[in-house]
């Protein structure tokens, strides 16, 4: 039995953007029906009753009800108070508590209870902790193995100031996805992505997919990008041996985050999957409400497709 503290978190902040934006009304291809089934009830009881948390809900990701209906969600770990403050990102930011110990464990028997043949993982960043938290990874990757032995499994990493060792203590636990996301483009990160570093993050793909790991990434666009931009990105992202790769719309989680600059077409994210297969992905998502761990096992089996014929 677990019992969960409900503490109050402490100089959370939020970060600001200016007052006066102009609003962009939801086109219709992004608004979607919420339903609740006994799928999604049961989910957030197994996540509940453990103290465990999800970017599901923590993130406000659209795909929560889809997602939860068919027993899949994608947990978050080492807490749920994140150091950096992304305007982004609604993720809770300020000083974190200490990691839980039987958050592991935690995690291997929740994917047990709800059967899941694909586990996705992620996590705050902790620029708090010497090892940014790698030894918690490495210790939640190893019990979801033990008791979950069929299930693969797909991280989703924070940069780790792109030190190898600490990726490599990560990546020694054996996941078979391990991804860090891009973002947004290189003109738009400092604005974006708080203390994160476009360059920094490349070099933590490059660490990952040089590991002989699959390594993946996603963007967000609807920043102000450009076509152009994108591709770049694209580009870098291919060069430094990203096998994966995701496009989702970016949406606004509150007025007090970053302006959405854009809707972007369902037929320009067509063309954007087609120009990453053209580049050589193995696998590319790219629609509005696409988000990194969206359908998962889909990319995974692309990537063992394309792994086979060589």
């Amino acid at each position: 039995m677990y019992f969960c503290i409900n503490w109050k978190k402490v100089n959370l902040k939020m970060s600001k953007v200016p007052k006066r934006e102009e609003y962009l009304r939801k086109p219709e291809w992004l608004k979607i029906s919420l339903r609740s089934t006994a799928n999604t009830a049961d989910v957030e009881h197994i996540v509940e009753g453990r103290c465990l948390h999800t970017i599901c809900t923590s993130g406000m990701c659209p795909n929560k009800a889809e997602c939860w209906s068919r027993r899949t969600a994608t947990f978050m770990i080492l807490g749920d108070i994140c150091t950096r403050n992304c305007r982004f990102c609604a993720t809770a930011t300020g000083r974190p508590l200490p990691p839980d110990e039987q958050e592991p464990e935690k995690v291997a028997e929740s994917v047990r209870l709800m059967g899941l043949k694909d586990v996705v993982i992620t996590s705050v960043t902790r620029d708090d902790l010497p090892d940014h938290g790698a030894a918690i990874w490495a210790k939640t990757v190893e019990a979801v193995r033990r008791e979950n032995p069929e299930s693969t499994i797909e991280l989703l990493i924070s940069d780790m100031d792109a030190r190898p060792e600490l990726i490599a203590e990560v990546l020694a636990s054996r996941p078979d996805i391990v991804g860090h996301n891009i973002e947004t483009v290189e003109r738009l990160t400092p604005e974006v992505r708080s203390r994160a570093k476009y360059r920094t993050s490349l070099e933590t793909l490059r660490i990952i997919a040089e590991s002989g790991a699959v390594a993946k990434s996603g963007l967000m666009v609807g920043l102000g990008e450009s076509e152009e931009e994108i591709l770049q990105t694209l580009r870098d992202l291919r060069e430094v041996g990203v096998s994966i790769v995701t496009l989702g719309q970016y949406l606004r989680p509150t007025k007090e985050h970053y302006p959405v600059k854009a809707y972007i077409t369902p037929e320009k994210f067509e063309e954007y999957r087609l120009k990453a297969l053209e580049m050589g992905f193995a696998y590319c998502a790219s629609a509005p409400l696409v988000r990194s761990s969206y359908l998962a096992d889909a990319a995974l089996e692309a990537v063992r497709k394309v792994c086979n014929t060589k």
